[in-house]
């Protein structure tokens, strides 16, 4: 009887603890909401390990080999499971607001220089918000928001889906500022894409647009290139 009582409580304990969405509503509890975030990641990480045994990890376990550095802006809305559904030891992700070169430079030359990924990917998406500030005042941010905004390539005027393409076009020149001789020597192919979960680009929602190759935007060029043909040179 006391067996059948204990297992029972075990079990309401059990269902009391089921994680909530990550997407929890505005204005709860943020004690509560960072116990439901412990839960739930206690959760995934369990599916995960169940799904994944020992010789997913082996490949791995002492060095990594990634196929691209991606830039990519911290943005919650967007992940690497737009890209790729398992990205481990696969991508090289570097993230901050507005998927910026500049205030990541370190990191961004490790992985191209130190790992030797084959690709740099610039991955803006639509609807960012540190391109929206960057086009507006931001003169009452915090210094260190101001600093990583400074560094954004917007034109102020234009609009925000415009200057998400534009900002990916300026961080990919700057990229190959610095290392164009690795795109020259064929070391390197440096890519621009506008990840599009709101279907803003009228592809599809969730759709990775790639609108720049080595510097060239052209799209005919563009589509050429991902259709398997040599990637072109500005």
């Amino acid at each position: 009887m006391f067996r059948r009582i204990g297992l029972l409580f075990l079990v309401l304990c059990a269902l009391s603890v089921v994680p909530t969405p990550a997407t929890a509503p505005a204005g709860g509890d943020p004690r509560a909401l960072a116990g439901a975030f412990v839960r739930q990641v206690v959760a995934g990480n369990g599916e995960f390990m169940n799904a994944h045994g020992t010789g997913h990890f082996e490949p791995f376990l002492e060095s990594q080999s990634p196929v691209a550095t991606v830039v990519s802006c911290c943005d919650s809305r967007v992940q690497t499971q737009a890209m790729e559904a398992d990205a481990d030891n696969s991508l090289f992700v570097i993230r901050d607001i507005g998927n910026q070169i500049a205030t990541a430079a370190g990191s961004v030359e490790y992985g191209v220089h130190h790992l030797h990924t084959p690709v740099l990917l610039i991955l803006g998406h639509v609807r960012c918000g540190a391109v929206q500030a960057a086009m507006g005042d931001y003169s009452k941010e915090s210094p260190a928001i101001r600093r990583e905004l400074d560094t954004l390539k917007v034109e102020r005027g234009s609009g925000w889906l415009e200057n998400v393409e534009r900002n990916v076009d300026e961080q990919v020149r700057d990229a190959l500022r610095t290392y164009g001789a690795d795109v020259e020597e064929g070391r390197l192919t440096v890519l621009g894409a506008v990840y599009d979960f709101a279907d803003d680009l009228k592809q599809g929602s969730g759709k990775v647009v790639f609108i720049n190759v080595n510097g060239v935007t052209d799209g005919t060029k563009v589509k050429a290139y991902i259709d398997g043909c040599s990637p072109p040179r500005a």
